[in-house]
Formats: structure tokens, sequence, C-alpha cells
């Protein structure tokens, strides 16, 4: 009875203390690993030392604003790195591939890693060794801001934060181990004072931020992949490293393009299944029909893919129910909600060694979708005036972008490169950015071919380049050529983002948001259709009982509708008509002829005609003070009237936009030095308009100042008082920028001494002028007086547009 009795109390016992002994969790994969819940802390088992794996850190959370640009699922870094062991101590060791020497000859590799710099990222004290085992505590690896999350809030002047530890854990629900990869999450606060407003719009408490950090360790792909040089015309994204045992007469550079590993099963078929589809998976968050949109539009790639020899090597499924979206295993297209709306891109991970794609993961936001349905809803005509449920046409443009969206952020994710030239070659990509294309038809708008559908001509050659195969005895670098001159002959262009991104752009097909193989007559079409919309736009452009606040919004974009198409115009005025040359390819490049160019700046004036810019009357009676609750925003009109609507304000805003393009001080430098170049300079007639001949690949800065000047200060009916007042601001406006080229520090002799001349020009002309002339010469004479004290007028910039902001900063 007695040994029953300790035997029970012994069961008690030791039940009692498992009960109070905190639990240890166990993983084993890629690496094996320990969660000490009593300490939160991760003891990581380490076997192999030297041994290279990829590390990357990434976002599970992040803070909703796309201005600060901390997003739910943003990749970060992922880069190379091996453990080192030196004494009690294990060092997490980036290796610098950047410089590198592919010979045989160890001596010489290793004089190349002694030359340059590595990156030590942490130091671990070892804990326990068993058996070439080593255990470390990983957790204050974990909990490191390696997301840089500080230094972004400080860039975006949001405020100086620091990372706060006693309101750190590590995060256990995504933290597991593969066989292939071992991923990690802590959550992480950060705490500071707020200085900007985006951290304010966006945190419960602006001074205590958390988001929860992802960190993968993952196994680097085997050699069996195959390497793909880069060519300027293939329309990749491409690595680079300096290989230093290159011989002498071959280059130093070495440029490998980016893409997902794509095997034949059977390599002898032209057509073949693929060992390993590329899966893209979709967002389980994603709503439909925006899910079904998605997938559709996503899918178009396998288009393209069969073009290349395979078949069904491209699939988009949804994703696993108990799969984690930053899991490098999966290839992901992640719906992101921000507080505003904002870009959507297309990031992936790569060996930093090959260029081989490791992980796709696309970022979507929400709120685009919403964008183009307004757009859609300020277009159509009285869409709501029978039935406010009568959305269907503006729900099946909208749709359709986000079919457009969701290749062309796949697109990124498999290697490619934007191609803002395919608008001008009927839409022969899905890696431009397209505006939407409304048709005229009798006399009526028609958003049935706003955006296109399907996979483009030039990406079907990025695919073949990228992912095709040699055929029979054919070497790689023969069919490689074969791609390149196929698009050669077909006069498919490729042009990226530097040549189409900056507001003094000179290429003459590189353009974002824009339609049309000719910029100048897409112009006045466009300024058509803005007209067409803005006199039949009325309070049935809205749902009953909305505020009419919500009618001001929808005006916005069509008020503003050509605002991408004058970038893409001007950009012919003193323009090149380049591309990517190379020898055996293509060779020519030109100056934009001398007809094209008065083409567009005709075109651009248009733009700055009080006619264009007058807002009907019928609208503005539609306009009242904001609503209570419905103030105005950053894509709203902005007003120099206070509570009112100001319709003057919103015209001098759009000439604004007009002269700071057209005016761009590079671009006016470009224009003296293309005219004296071909020793064309003349002197040019003040009075009248001169322009020269067909003949010349360009004309002077004089002629187009002059052209400009006549339309500022004559061209406009003087007794239309709402448009003579428009033109007075449009006269101020003109100056101003007049005498910006001459007082900025960017332009050359050439442009101050034309402007100069075009300035002194103006001041005779309006001293023979009335009162309002008066004050115009008042300006020029104390600028003349006291150049040190001019400064650009400021004016509201034009509401966010593509989808958010202009994209450049004022000059």
């Amino acid at each position: 009875m007695k040994s029953i009795f300790y035997i029970v109390s012994l069961f008690f016992l030791v039940s009692a203390l498992a009960k109070a002994q905190p639990t240890a969790q166990q993983f084993t994969g890629y690496y094996d690993f320990t969660y000490q819940e009593n300490k939160g802390s991760i003891l990581l088992e380490v076997k192999d030392l030297n041994k290279e794996f990829l590390y990357v850190h990434s976002l599970t959370t992040g803070l909703g604003s796309n201005d600060i640009g901390l997003d739910r699922g943003q990749l970060g870094d992922g880069v190379v790195v091996k453990w080192i062991k030196s004494g009690n101590k294990l060092l997490l060791m980036q290796p610098n591939l950047k410089y590198r020497a592919s010979s045989p000859n160890e001596d010489e590799k290793a004089s190349i890693e002694q030359a340059f710099a590595k990156s030590v990222l942490f130091g671990f004290e070892i804990k326990e060794e068993k058996n070439g085992v080593y255990v470390i505590d990983l957790t204050p690896f974990l909990m490191e801001d390696a997301h840089g999350v500080t230094k972004r809030l400080k860039d975006r002047k949001q405020g100086t934060y620091k990372l706060d530890k006693s309101r750190s854990v590590l995060w256990m629900e995504n933290t597991k181990s593969f066989p292939k990869n071992s991923e990690f999450e802590a959550l992480l606060t950060f705490i500071g004072t707020p200085t900007g407003k985006d951290i304010r719009s966006v945190a419960p408490d602006a001074s205590s931020i958390s988001v929860i950090q992802h960190h993968s360790f993952v196994e680097l792909p085997d050699a069996a992949y195959k390497l793909r040089v880069f060519h300027p015309r293939c329309g990749s994204f491409y690595t680079s490293y300096m290989d230093y045992s290159t011989p002498v007469f071959e280059p130093l550079e070495k440029r490998l393009i980016t893409r997902h590993r794509l095997e034949k099963k059977n390599p002898a078929a032209a057509i073949s299944e693929a060992v390993e589809p590329i899966i893209y998976y979709l967002d389980r968050a994603t709503p439909e029909p925006v899910r079904g949109a998605l997938i559709e539009g996503a899918a178009w790639w396998n288009d393209a893919f069969e073009t290349a020899g395979y078949t069904n090597a491209f699939q988009v499924k949804m994703l696993p129910e108990d799969a984690d979206p930053m899991d490098l295993r999966y290839n992901v297209i992640q719906w992101v909600h921000r507080s505003t709306r904002g870009w959507s891109y297309g990031g992936s991970i790569t060996d930093p060694r090959t260029g081989e794609i490791i992980k796709g993961h696309v970022s979507l936001g929400s709120l685009r979708i919403r964008q183009d349905f307004m757009i859609a809803q300020g277009l159509l005509k009285e869409p709501f005036k029978e039935n406010d449920e009568n959305h269907s046409s503006m729900m099946e443009m909208a749709l359709a972008r986000i079919r457009q969206l969701g290749a062309h952020e796949v697109g990124h994710t498999l290697g490619f490169a934007h191609n803002f030239a395919a608008s001008a070659q009927d839409r022969a990509s899905v890696m431009d950015y397209p505006h939407p294309k409304i048709d005229i038809v009798d006399g009526e708008l028609s958003l049935k071919d706003a955006y296109s559908v399907g996979i483009g001509v030039w990406d079907k050659l990025a695919v073949q380049y990228s992912y095709g195969n040699p055929a029979g005895n054919q070497s790689e670098t023969a069919y490689l050529q074969s791609i390149i001159k196929t698009a050669n002959v077909a006069n498919l262009k490729f042009l990226s983002d530097s040549d189409a991104r900056v507001a003094s752009g000179a290429n003459a097909s590189a353009h974002l948001w824009d339609n049309g193989t000719n910029p100048s007559e897409e112009l006045v079409h466009v300024l058509k259709v803005r007209e067409i919309a803005m006199n039949q736009f009325s309070i049935h452009n809205i749902k009953s009982g909305e505020p009419l606040s919500v009618l001001e919004d929808v005006f916005v974009p069509i008020y503003f509708a050509h605002r991408y198409q004058v970038e893409a115009a001007v950009k012919l005025i003193g323009g090149i008509a380049y591309e990517y040359l190379t020898k055996d390819g293509i060779q020519e490049f030109n100056n934009v002829n001398a007809d094209q160019q008065l083409e567009a700046l005709r075109a651009i004036l248009k733009t700055i005609d009080p006619e264009t810019l007058k807002i009907p009357q019928s609208v503005l009676k539609l306009f009242p003070p904001r609503a209570y609750g419905y103030g105005r925003t950053r894509e709203s009109f902005q007003s120099e009237t206070g509570v009112s609507f100001d319709p003057l304000n919103a015209a001098a805003t759009s000439v604004d936009m007009t002269f700071d393009l057209l005016f761009h001080p590079e671009r006016m430098n470009r224009i003296t030095t293309q005219h004296v170049i071909k020793n064309q300079y003349k002197s040019q007639n003040r009075g009248s308009l001169v322009i020269e001949s067909s003949t010349s690949s360009s004309f002077s800065l004089g002629n187009i100042l002059n052209v400009a000047s006549l339309k500022v200060f004559n061209d406009y009916d003087k007794d239309d008082a709402y448009g003579l007042s428009i033109a007075h601001r449009n006269q101020e406006l003109f100056l101003n920028h007049l005498m910006n080229l001459m007082a900025s520090t960017r332009t050359n002799i050439d442009v101050k001494a034309t402007a100069r001349d075009q300035l002194n020009t103006i001041e005779k002309d309006l001293s023979k002028r009335d009162s309002f002339e008066n004050q115009l010469l008042s300006q020029i004479k104390q600028f003349n007086t006291h150049p040190e004290l001019f400064k650009v007028k400021k004016l509201p910039a034009v509401p966010d547009g593509s989808p958010i902001g202009c994209g450049y900063p004022k000059e």
C-alpha cells in the first residue's frame, strides 16, 4: 500500500514538474533549431562552415503608406553568405561577388578575394559544440532592423525612430524549417517622435510602430543552371560582375540576364512540357472579380512560353491555405492594401552568382482599380442617370486594366524590364505603362478598347530570348542573335526607364502613359476626348445621395487627361530618334526633324489655349464649397480662393505643367546645341512666325520662344472675360519661365542670350499696351534690375495621377 502511495505521489510530482517546466519546440529542416519559450530565443545548429547559402530579409506586415514605401510582402536584399569560425565565434560573412575570378587558378581567385572588402553581417558566440555542430543564439540577429525601417522613416522625413527591444519579440506563427529553406520572423517595435503626416495617417500610435520582419535562410541552387548572356535589346533585367581573370581583349564586366530555371522534359522536341513549370500563386485575400481578372491576366504569359517551345510551362494557381506568401518556395502575386492608392511592383530574389530567379513576388496595390473605375466614371455620359447600379461599363474598363497590370508586374518577376516604346508599336508589350485608349465613335466616347488583351509580340520575343533553346546543331550564340535580328527586322523597339522617366527626356518613342504612333496627333485626339468628356459632364456622373464634392474629384482626371500625352509630345522638341545601338545591329540615330518638332509644338500650345482650359459653365455650377467630411486631398483641385472652387488656378496649374516640360533647362540646352552643330543658326524675325524649312533637322530656340510668345500674348479672345483672365495668367507664367531660363545655373549661355532677346522683344511690345501689361512690365523691370531676387512662382502641383504624382519634381 505504501509503495502504491509513493508511485502515485511520484507520478503527480513528475506531472507537476513537467507542467512547471517551460516547453522547448524543436524544428528540423535545412537548419535545425530550438525555440526556447521561457527565454524567447532561438538556438540554431550550424553544421556546414564555409558553405554558401542565401539570406533574404523581407516584411510580412507593412505600414500601409505608399509614400513611406514599407509594404506588406516587401522583399529586401537577397545576398550570399557563409559561416566562418574564429575562436569562440561564428561570423555570418557576406563575400564580395561584385569582383570575381573564373580562373581555375586558386591563387588568382584568392588574390581577388583579398583585394576587395567583405562584410560581416553578425557575430555569434558559440554556446555549445557537438560533433562538429555549433549551437548559437540566433535571436539578436533576428531582432535587428535588417530591412532598414528606421532609415526609411528618417529618409522620408517621418521622424527619428529606434528599435525598442522591450517591445520586440520572436514571432513564431510562420517560423518554420523545410528541407531547403528555414524561415524566421520577429515582431519589431520602433519608437520615436513622429514628424511627418504620412506616418501619422497610418499608425494608431505614431510614436510606436510595429511590423513583422521575415528572414529566410535558403539553400543555393545547384550548378546545373545554365547562364545566359545579356544583350541591350533583349528586354531582360541583368546582373553583372567584374571578372578579373578575363583576357585583356575581352570585356571585364560580365552581364547575365535574370530568369527562372526552365528545362524541357524532352530537349530534342520542338514543343515540350517543362521538367518543373513556373508556377505563380495568387494571394487568397484577393477578392472577386479582381481574383479572376488577375489569374487571367497573369496567365497570358503562357502564350509567350509556347512560342519559346514549351507547353503549359507557366501556370497561375491560388495559394494553398497553409502556405506563407513569404516562403521562398512560392512565387506569389500579393494583394497589398495602403491608405492611399499607389504603385504596384514586381520584385524577385535571385542567385547573385548566376542571375537565376529563386522567387518572384508581385505586390499589387488594392486601390489601383478604383482609379480606373473613376476615370471611366468621368468619361461616360451620365452613367448614373437612370440607375445607381449601372456600373458594368466602368467595371469592365477597370478589370481590363487589372488584367494588364497583373501581366505587367508578373513580367518583371519573370525577369523583364519596362519597354516604354511599346505603345507606339500597336501595344507590342504588356511591359509598357498604358494610358486608357479612348475612341470617338459618332461623336461619343468609347471605352471598348481602353486596354489591350493578351501578351504582346515583343513579350514573345523577350521570352524566346530568355527561356527558349537552340534547335538542332544551332549554337546558343546563333540562337540568341537570331532573336535580336527578328526584333530588328520587325522594327520592334525596346526602350526602358532611363530613356523615359526624366522630365527632360529626348527619346522620340519612349514615354509613360501614352498612346499612338504619333505623339502629337494623339495629343490632339486626347484634347478632343477631354473636350467631349467635359461638355457632357453632369450631376449624373455620381450616384444618388453623394455630395457634389465627389463629383469635383471625379472631374480631376478628366480635366488633366492630357497630362501624360503632353510629356510624350514635348520629347519631340529637341528630340532624338534613337535605340540601343550595336555593331552588326541598329546603328542609326537622328535628331527629330523640324516638321515633327513644329507639329509637336503646335499640339503642345493647344494645351495652353484659354478655350482648351475653360471649364464649361454648366460644370462650374456643380462645384460648391466642399461638403463636411469631404475635404480636399492631394488628388483634388487646389484653390487660391478659399472654400470655393478655383477654375483659374486649375487652368494655371495645367499651363505651368506644360511650361515645366517644354522649357526644361536640358531641353533648351539640347535645342541650341543641335542647331549650332547643324550650322543652321540664323537671325530670327521676332515680329512674325518664322519656321525653318522641313529640310532642316532642327529649328532654333528663338523660333520656339517666338511661336510660344505669339500664342501667349496674341492668340486669345479679348472680349471673353473668363478666357482673358486665363490668358493673363498664361502671360505671367510664360514670363516666369522665360526669366528662369536666364537665371538658372543649368542653362548654357546661348539659351540665356536667346531668352534675353525674347524678353526684350516682349518688353517692347507690352509697352504699347494697356494697364494689365503694365503689371507684367513692372515684373520684367524688377527682374532686369535685381535678377538675383528672382524666384520661380510656386503653383499648386497637378493632382496626383499615375497612379500617384506626376513622377517629376518641379525644376
